[in-house]
């Protein structure tokens, strides 16, 4: 299938209604099995916090380069608390955050050790929302309908959607806009709240729920899905598959059916959300369902191959869309990002140097080798052209930062390159938090930028011995004498 190129998504606006959860993770090593009882001891190492539900759809819009509105009730608790941080900072996104007082905010926490989930705890109490809440809610609705290009209504079962939002919202777009794009996400045993909808991207289990079939082959899906269509006079049934891809049922042709597309399989959590976000952002860009559920697909097969409930970037869906293999080890800071997420799911130590690296020499090596030695993964930050002539002047760099970049991820030292805009290291040492921070000794530990940050981690700075007589800048001036 030709691709129109519609991957520009910066002038698309989604209204995202749904549930909003926090994911929080707690990271450690387990080195004994307690004396009081024979569970595993979690030595606490660090953790974090995301936003899940609903708020991982929000991310992988904006990931994608979209705008949001965002509507969605909460409890006034230190976790809806967290939940507005989180949304604050991100970018491109409005919100409409209605606050009850008796509701209890979602957490869900997760104990992880050497790679492995050792635990689950979740803090909900689910009841649905107050009627006089609904009406703010569909007030808001209608308030900021005509700003967007789609709706996304994200059911968690955690509330949100338990009385009569579904329907009072659906028919509200209907009404301002019969073409527009409604994706839903659904839950539970009972599909009648989703009628009049555009899409529905139920999984096969989900599927296998409503339905009460156990939808052994490609006929069955098609069957069921056609019925379950019919009976809710929905548009079209994108059923997600896991390792078998996906199956687009729409209207009376024949099922469009979708191979996976992930080489390697990491994490299937949150797989769903970047679905529904890319394929809206698609239809909302004026894509065919068909062309959507394509690029809903590729990026479907690029976020399993990452840890956790992460997000697909608009540069890694358009690479992929186009079948161009990028070089794996040069990243942006984003996609750094997700790569020390999955090491340190490993229990790995990640180490970071920083430098021009104009001309490759054996002091470069030397400073690389022992950076590579201090951990298991090292990440090299490279300066871009624009900043080595703000440091060294108009005549350098001798090579342009897409060769240096390239030549450091032919090192088998290297595990990873990315470039910074800035003059020095700082805002990407803060982004990445490195174990390791390694410099030549030429430095003193108080001058390495970043080093107090990394040290007050429980991180440390190491400082290797230079090789005599190799620069980069002796290396010129022989170049020039010649």
């Amino acid at each position: 299938m030709v691709l129109k190129d519609i991957f520009d998504f910066s002038n698309i606006t989604i209204l995202c209604v749904g549930d909003v959860i926090l994911d929080s993770f707690v990271y450690g090593q387990v080195e004994r099995i307690s004396p009081e009882s024979p569970v595993p001891v979690l030595h606490h190492q660090h953790q974090f916090t995301m936003l899940g539900g609903a708020g991982n759809v929000i991310r992988n819009i904006t990931s994608l380069g979209g705008k949001v509105i965002f509507i969605s009730v909460l409890g006034d608790d230190p976790i809806g608390a967290d939940i507005h941080q989180h949304l604050k900072d991100l970018k491109n996104v409005q919100t409409k955050l209605f606050t009850e007082k008796n509701r209890r905010t979602i957490r869900k926490t997760r104990f992880i050790a050497q790679g492995q989930h050792l635990l689950r705890v979740d803090e909900e109490v689910i009841v649905p929302i107050t009627l006089s809440t609904e009406d703010k809610i569909i007030e808001a609705v209608q308030e900021v309908l005509p700003s967007c290009q789609a709706v996304i209504l994200s059911d968690y079962s955690k509330g949100l959607f338990q009385n009569t939002l579904c329907q009072s919202i659906i028919k509200k777009a209907r009404a301002f806009k019969p073409n527009l794009p409604i994706i839903v996400d659904p839950k539970g045993k009972t599909y009648q709240r989703y009628e009049d909808a555009t899409v529905l991207t139920p999984n096969l289990k989900e599927l296998k729920e409503v339905t009460g079939h156990c939808l052994k082959t490609p006929d069955d899906i098609m069957l069921q899905s056609r019925q379950l269509k019919k009976k809710l006079n929905i548009d079209s049934i994108l059923v997600t598959q896991g390792a078998q891809g996906m199956t687009l049922i729409e209207k009376d042709e024949d099922p469009y059916r979708l191979p996976a597309k992930a080489k390697e399989v990491y994490d299937v959590s949150g797989a769903g959300d970047t679905v529904v976000a890319t394929l809206s952002l698609a239809l909302g860009a004026g894509s065919s369902l068909k062309q959507a559920s394509y690029l809903a697909n590729e990026a479907a097969g690029i976020v399993v191959g990452k840890i956790g409930t992460a997000t697909v970037s608009q540069q890694e869906l358009e690479s992929a869309s186009h079948t161009r293999i990028p070089n794996q080890k040069i990243v942006c800071p984003t996609q750094a990002q997700e790569l020390l997420k999955y090491w340190r799911y490993q229990g790995l130590k990640i180490g970071f140097t920083n430098g021009c690296f104009d001309l490759l020499h054996l002091g470069h090596l030397h400073i690389l080798q022992e950076a590579a030695q201090a951990c298991d993964k090292l990440i090299v930050g490279l300066n871009t052209d624009t900043s080595i002539q703000r440091l060294k002047g108009q005549d350098r760099p001798i090579q342009n930062q897409d060769t240096r970049a390239m030549v450091l991820a032919a090192l088998s030292m290297v595990d990873a390159v990315v470039l910074f805009e800035e003059d020095t290291p700082e805002n990407l040492i803060y982004q990445l938090c490195p174990d390791v921070l390694v410099k030549g000794a030429d430095y003193t530990i108080d001058r390495v930028v970043g080093a107090d940050f990394v040290q007050a981690r429980g991180g440390k700075v190491l400082l290797v011995n230079l090789q005599p007589g190799h620069s980069t800048t002796t290396t010129v001036t022989k170049i020039k004498a010649a």
